[in-house]
């Protein structure tokens, strides 16, 4: 029978023993996880300082980084609006960004710990595998959303300020995001609409609109005067303010439109900057329709 004192001592034994044999593998691989957080930590921090610099506007509104090499459709008629929806695309890649580098570092430096503390990581990777397999048959409409997202900024497809027609929803954009977009229409009604459930986009913004109005005639009109009273009078509009920034190019009276059981319809139209299109019609409207009246051109 061992007396106290030979326990403690077989004890102290056995601690010194698996402090020889153990204490410079713990040692080493506490040293090496150490040096790999702050290795993550560090290259994490480094990679998100660049992601600011180039998802940053430079002075004056001008094109972050990012975005110079990708195409870019927001026209000057949008004024300050431009900054803002450079602003907004370059920060929401730059987001994914982000989210995408600091998933891949501190995924590759926890494999990279179960390595050094000797965890077989083969299996790891085999069940992650089978479980991304499955949140993604799980989350397809989440999927399908981000992806139609990131698509849609990187081409510019639209951006805040455009107004567009959407399919659901037709009105000016408010917002853009890697899941929705925010759409006011013209009666003030805010709606969201999912990237993924996109399947068309008219945009009225972009390059150049035109303007386009019908003038109504009684039957027995004489066209050919008609249409000269109008090529004199929209050329006139066309040339002072408030028309003559918003007009690109010269209008055209392209003469009868239809016939109708009321009358016919005299169509004219211009080429305006973008989203200027509805503010020329009603100018036009308001300043071509008199001028038939004065010239005795009168609707039915």
């Amino acid at each position: 029978m061992t007396s106290p004192v030979d326990d403690v001592t077989n004890k102290a034994a056995e601690a010194v023993t698996f402090v020889d044999k153990y204490g410079p593998m713990i040692l080493t691989g506490t040293i090496k996880i150490v040096v790999i957080l702050i290795a993550a930590f560090v290259i994490r921090a480094l990679l998100r300082k660049v992601i600011d610099r180039i998802t940053t506007p430079g002075k004056e509104g001008r094109k972050p980084g990012l975005l110079k090499p990708l195409r870019e459709r927001a026209p000057q008629a949008l004024g300050n609006l431009i900054s803002e929806r450079r602003e907004q695309r370059a920060k929401t890649i730059g987001s994914v960004l982000k989210s995408i580098v600091t998933i891949m570092i501190f995924g590759i430096a926890f494999l990279e710990i179960l390595i050094v503390v000797g965890i077989n990581i083969t299996p790891i990777l085999t069940s992650a595998g089978i479980l991304g397999v499955a949140i993604g048959f799980g989350a397809q409409n989440l999927v399908k959303d981000f992806l139609a997202g990131m698509f849609m900024l990187l081409e510019d497809q639209y951006g805040v300020g455009d107004v567009v027609d959407l399919g659901p929803a037709t009105g000016t954009v408010e917002a853009v995001a890697l899941r929705t977009t925010t759409i006011r229409d013209t009666g003030g009604t805010v709606w969201y609409v999912r990237n993924g459930e996109i399947l068309r986009v008219g945009n009225s913004s972009q390059g150049f609109a035109v303007a386009v109005v019908d003038l109504p005639l009684s039957y027995g009109a004489n066209l050919a005067e008609a249409t000269s009273v109008l090529e004199r009078k929209v050329a006139e509009v066309a040339d002072k303010d408030p028309l003559k920034a918003d007009i690109t190019a010269k209008p055209e009276v392209l003469g009868v439109e239809k016939f109708t059981s009321d009358g016919i319809t005299l169509r004219v139209t211009a080429k305006t900057r973008p989203g200027r299109q509805w503010a020329v019609q009603r100018n036009l409207r308001a300043q071509l329709m008199p001028a038939l009246e004065e010239a005795g051109f009168t609707a039915k």
